[in-house]
């Protein structure tokens, strides 16, 4: 559940020996990036992985990215660049969801590309999105089911005919428009905020801000079991001694943190003041965020802190620290500084996390750590407090809130579509036009897929064919009884009885051997339809239906009077129903009842371009 799996592999030669190069390049190239960047689950990984059967040997891994999308699709500018500047790599990337970045490009995608056909398919090569088609004959003769390429066979394509197997321009624009303004993205997804915190929780950020989406997750996740460590006084960090903290959230832990309602145990120790007071919110984050490094400090398995210590020792990292200065990661820092030590913190925590080998590593979890470090992490009150009283703004929260407004403009932006203005609203609204447009998407031949919408709003009107749509029910009704096909006798045949006695089955061989003319089933089908006319007409029924005005177009018109029961005495033949019109009514009565909510009328035509304005009749009026 919520996992993404990348994978890198190197279609020309080169072997193993490029992959770990390229690799450790990568991660050295990126580290900037990632050594500040807090993940919401699980770090950005890449692991040499060895051939297993048709899967080569690559490098890769799988990252659990829990409720924050965004670090799925950072993984994915992370995976493009890799291929960018390291042009000898071809990458794969999926999730659980199977080919999201397909997904994402849905609406543009070819005919003949199914979750069916897509496996092994869909790369990044040079930077670029690549499909691989289903053949190289013409798409006329492309075999739907045909079987999926293997990894080999699709990495052979790619590093003769790359260019051949270019996403088409409005697929690669759906795509690269979800990682678009990465890296500056990174910092507007952020959120600091102050928060009345316990003093080693303060230290420990300042060493290790990515601990703060552990806690939230502790927090957020708790139950039962993980409450019973704060139903006494906290072991780990007691709210005797607390400061004034700012602490950097991503938005999506900042508003799992916030939105969560939770009162705090009395013999925890922990209490908040009046709503009213100015830093209540400070407090009642603080007071969160204690409860989730004690929980994760509840479930350490004490493990000696020396175990992950000795992962920098190697020269490993000794390769990784004399990269990061050739790339000027410290910025030109004096060694022993304060924003060094800073700097140095992030990329042993970077390096432990996403560089060292599983055979060097060994995993602990955030509760160990959390131990660890404040075993060896000096915590001096006064300058915290000292810190405490400058402390720059926090971030405005009020992205919080969205209005209906805001909401439909984010809808939009997402569909590629400009909100009209109400008074534009009105003044294209157009009842041929939703007439129309309701005739086209009925006419559209659907299948157990779901049915294709006939046009968006970036094209040109709906086209609807009268004579093609005339004919239909001519067909049907019996205007043109030549046009009758022989499915439809077959039909007329299949309502013969067939009793298996054996006087029906000899009745049943006569009308077989008798020649039914079409000119026959069409009276007969009349009949019936004229029958039923007269049944209903000494209903109410024809009180729920508009009749055409003589001389009159039927959605231009104004609504006539309804049929009424004296309108079979006036004429003797019934007057024709206006199609169109009731059609409208009945949309507007749909759309009316919708009270503003999303529904089958609203959702139909607006996938069509087709708004229809708010209801401002006052109720009883006519």
């Amino acid at each position: 559940e919520d996992a993404v799996r990348y994978r890198l592999f190197a279609p020309g030669p080169g072997g193993p020996e490029l992959l770990q190069r390229c690799a450790e390049a990568a991660l050295v190239r990126l580290a900037p990036l990632l050594a500040a960047y807090v993940w919401h689950r699980q770090p950005f990984r890449l692991r040499c992985e060895p051939a297993r059967g048709e899967t080569p040997a690559h490098i890769g891994g799988t990252t659990l990215f829990g409720d924050n999308v965004e670090d799925e699709w950072f993984i994915v500018y992370l995976v493009r660049e890799i291929t960018r500047h390291f042009p000898g790599l071809a990458a794969r990337i999926d999730d659980n969801d199977g080919e999201f970045l397909l997904i994402e490009a849905a609406d543009f995608l070819p005919k003949w590309l199914n979750p069916e056909n897509s496996e092994n398919r869909v790369f990044f090569y040079k930077g670029e999105l690549h499909i691989i088609p289903l053949s190289e004959a013409p798409e006329q003769e492309w075999d739907l089911s045909a079987p999926c390429p293997t990894i080999s066979e699709a990495l052979a394509l790619l590093s003769t005919r790359s260019e051949e197997f270019l996403a088409a321009e409005p697929i690669r624009a759906a795509v690269y428009k979800r990682i678009d303004g990465y890296p500056e993205k990174i910092q507007a997804s952020l959120h600091r905020a102050q928060c009345y915190v316990p003093a080693g929780i303060a230290a420990l950020l300042r060493q290790r801000p990515s601990l703060v989406a552990a806690a939230v997750r502790a927090f957020y996740l708790r139950d039962p079991a993980d409450l019973r460590a704060c139903r006494r006084p906290f072991q780990t960090f007691p709210p005797e001694q607390r400061v004034m903290a700012l602490v950097t959230f991503t938005r999506c832990l900042y508003a799992q943190l916030v939105q969560q309602k939770f009162v705090a145990d009395r013999r925890s120790g922990y209490t908040l003041p009046t709503p009213s007071h100015p830093q209540y919110k400070a407090h009642e984050l603080g007071m969160k965020l204690a409860h989730g490094f004690e929980i994760l400090c509840s479930k350490s398995s004490r493990v000696s802190p020396n175990s992950k210590r000795s992962v920098l020792s190697g020269p490993l990292w000794d390769r990784f620290l004399r990269s990061l200065k050739e790339k000027d990661y410290f910025k030109g820092e004096m060694e022993g500084s304060a924003k060094y030590s800073e700097l140095l913190h992030m990329a042993e925590d970077y390096f432990q996390q996403s560089v060292a080998t599983p055979e060097s590593s060994v995993e602990v979890s955030p509760g160990d750590e959390i131990l660890a470090l404040l075993q060896t992490t000096p915590i001096d009150l006064k300058e915290l407090e000292r810190e405490a009283a400058c402390l720059p703004p926090e971030d405005d929260d009020s992205w919080l809130d969205i209005t209906p407004d805001a909401l439909d403009q984010m809808l939009k932006e997402a569909r590629n579509e400009s909100l009209p203005s109400a008074n534009e609203e009105e003044q294209k609204y157009d009842l041929e036009t939703v007439a129309e447009s309701m005739k086209a998407f009925v006419s559209k031949v659907s299948t157990h897929e779901g049915a294709e919408m006939p046009w968006s709003s970036d094209e040109s009107h709906v086209t609807f064919d009268v004579d093609s749509f005339t004919k239909a029910l001519d067909r049907i009704l019996g205007a043109d009884s030549e046009e009758l096909d022989s499915d439809d006798l077959d039909e007329e045949e299949e309502f013969g009885f067939s009793d298996e006695d054996d006087e029906d089955s000899g009745a049943g061989n006569q009308r077989q051997n008798q020649k039914v003319s079409p000119d026959e089933l069409i009276g007969s089908l009349k009949s019936y339809m004229n029958e039923m006319d007269r049944e209903l007409a000494q209903t109410n029924i024809g009180k729920s239906f508009t009749i055409q005005k003589k001389g009159a177009s039927s959605v231009k018109a104004a609504p006539s009077e309804s049929a009424g029961p004296d309108c079979g005495a006036e004429d003797p033949e019934l007057a024709p129903v206006d199609v169109d019109m009731n059609l409208v009514a009945n949309l507007l009565e749909s759309y009316s009842a919708q009270a503003g909510l999303a529904g089958p009328t609203s959702n139909i035509l607006q996938s069509m371009g087709v708004y229809l304005p708010e209801n401002t009749d006052h109720s009883g009026s006519s």
